[in-house]
């Protein structure tokens, strides 16, 4: 299971991408864009993308990732890992699969 802990703190992701994995499971976070809220002013917004390992983002084509966005906050990293785990516990064959694939 994938805790807050195991991923990197909010000052660390304005800066750069966040990558993991966990059993199997490859998953990234990063700021992709910023929207205007009701009043106008921007926020960020926070994508996560999961994919089945062995490779790397990159490596990976895009119609095997899968991904959400969330607001960029300890809410939206929240609903991140909520998400992710969501993933592994409806899925754990294939994650352990792709774990065999290193």
């Amino acid at each position: 299971m994938i805790e807050r802990k195991d991923i990197l703190s909010i000052p660390y992701l304005k800066k750069t991408t966040f990558t993991g994995s966990h059993e199997g499971m490859r998953f990234r976070f990063a700021v992709v864009k910023k929207e205007s809220d009701q009043n106008g002013q921007e926020k960020s917004v926070l994508e996560i993308v999961v994919w089945e390992g062995p490779y790397g983002y990159d490596a990976t084509p895009e119609e095997k990732k899968r991904r959400i966005e969330t607001e960029f906050s300890e809410q939206g990293i929240a609903q991140g890992i909520d998400w992710l785990n969501g993933l592994w516990e409806a899925e754990p064959e294939t994650w352990k699969k792709a774990k065999t694939n290193y």
